[in-house]
């Protein structure tokens, strides 16, 4: 009777020819995570900001906060990613910190709804914008816009496909793109006279009012920044391409620091340029700023443009997102014999294929729901952000835990303040926990309360898991503790 192989161990790559190799540079990971974060959503998000903050100093403050809180949390996976390099990401921190049954539960809940659904989403956005400046004839605007959203995954699936380096590539040159067109709206605000509620005689009003009512703080100013983090939002997604990175002990730090600063930067940028030329009230009342800015300074064709920039920010984040995704089902398959046939690698082409391929039918199957249901679809994954934050908080809480369980690890980078940094970032993922919880606690969708959707979809994980601890017997090792005759190497 054949023996079955042993599990190599997380970090040993000579025992895994044909799985992550370091085929990314420090330029790939950079426009890599700001790809993921910078989406569709901050062509919407300062005026929700600004209409909730009332003062332009208090609406720079808060995207300020953003980016710090950020940069804190990006320390915190740049000691988990230089210590502990896997495909596998959150998922393998979590396996290491707390066993494999939870991170079961993550990446499940990951795979199967939040990233194919946030896959299918922008595909949405993208197919809308672009039916706006294409139409597709003989196509209504909502099949049109279907039909685009089909297209964009099935061609960036399979340019996925077609490798790492050709997917890194693509997304080099679309967040080139996004970003330039993101200047180009600060530089058509630029072109404007300041609208006439200055920033100066806002921030006097608001701070009389915010004095008359007993408080130095804006009342919205927490909501504010529940929106705030939501879209600085993704850039944890490194730690996907730690095992994939050149130089990883050196390049994640910097691809991490640097990426948090460029986005901080470009928001603020942006959020000026809408304050400079709409005004506060007049960025505080507009449906989409960044359209109106570009329509005041260039006429029609630069709202058209501004929409082909959407379009393009969300084939930005798709390509992102499919290129980490696909690599938590990979990070599974190897944890669980059932799941095998889940973890197939192209060594040639450094992609998890079969990942991928279920990654995308997955989302073709949800664009094809979402046409048929509508909005019912996009709650269904909107409603699945506490349980989002949920695990994003015990990956943070992971850092103390595998400081403690696992103190001769070599840590090539050690977050600075320890361990108060730390604290400071598991504390707001525990304030987000609680507001998306306070979010869909209101909700319904359809007849149930939207706070269930989470819970079911982390029931069924749980049903797979007992379903899988069945079939499969005994469990394998944990990942932090090396297999017997096997001596564990750090990369």
């Amino acid at each position: 009777m054949t023996t079955p192989p042993t599990r190599p161990a997380a970090n040993d790559a000579s025992a895994q020819p044909e799985g992550p190799r370091p085929l990314l540079g420090l330029r790939e990971a950079i426009t890599l995570i700001v790809g993921v974060v910078v989406g569709a959503g901050i062509f919407k998000s300062p005026a929700l900001v600004a209409g909730m903050t009332g003062d332009a100093n208090w609406m720079f403050l808060a995207w300020a906060l953003g980016g710090a809180v950020s940069l804190i949390g990006a320390l915190c996976y740049a000691e988990l990613c230089t210590a502990y390099p896997h495909a596998g990401g959150d998922y393998h921190f979590l396996h290491r910190a707390y066993g494999r049954g939870l991170a079961f539960l993550f990446g499940w809940a990951r795979y199967t709804v939040i990233t194919t659904g946030s896959i299918a989403l922008l595909a949405f956005v993208f197919g809308d914008y672009l039916q706006q400046v294409l139409p597709l004839p003989s196509a209504t605007p909502a099949g049109g816009a279907a039909l685009y959203a089909g297209a964009a995954v099935l061609v960036l699936a399979l340019l996925n496909l077609a490798g790492l380096r050709r997917a890194s590539l693509a997304q080099t040159g679309l967040t080139t793109t996004e970003v330039g067109g993101l200047v180009a709206v600060a530089v058509g605000a630029a072109l404007l006279a300041a609208a006439p509620d200055t920033p100066a005689a806002s921030a006097t009003s608001a701070a009389t009012n915010a004095a008359a009512a007993g408080s130095l703080v804006p009342p919205g100013f927490g909501l504010a920044m529940v929106f705030v983090l939501l879209a600085y939002g993704g850039w944890n997604e490194a730690a996907y391409i730690s095992a994939e990175l050149h130089d990883g002990r050196r390049n994640m730090v910097r691809a991490l620091v640097l990426s948090v600063l460029l986005i901080t930067l470009l928001y603020l940028l942006v959020s000026w340029a809408c304050l400079h030329a709409l005004g506060m009230a007049g960025l505080a009342a507009s449906a989409a700023p960044a359209a109106d800015v570009m329509r005041r300074a260039f006429g029609p064709p630069g709202e058209a443009a501004l929409a082909l920039l959407v379009a393009v920010s969300a084939l930005t984040s798709i390509n992102a997102t499919m290129i980490v995704g696909a690599r938590t089902g990979y990070a599974l398959a190897r944890d669980w014999r059932a799941l095998g046939w889940l973890g197939g690698w192209d060594g040639r082409r450094g992609t998890p294929k079969v990942a991928l391929l279920m990654q995308c039918g997955a989302a073709l199957a949800l664009v094809a729901l979402g046409t048929m249901l509508g909005g019912g679809f996009r709650a269904m994954v909107e409603f699945t952000a506490p349980v989002f934050w949920l695990f994003f908080l015990l990956t943070g809480l992971s850092l103390f835990v595998l400081r403690r369980r696992d103190p001769a690890r070599p840590r090539p980078f050690r977050v600075p303040l320890y361990p108060l940094l730390p604290a400071l970032f598991c504390a707001a993922c525990a304030y987000m926990l609680w507001s998306s919880l306070s979010y869909v606690s209101g909700q319904t969708l359809g007849f149930l309360n939207a706070a269930w959707i989470g819970v079911a979809v982390l029931a069924a994980g749980v049903l797979v898991l007992v379903l899988l601890q069945a079939g499969q017997g005994a469990a394998a090792p944990h990942p932090h503790v090396p297999e017997p005759h096997t001596k564990e190497k750090h990369e």
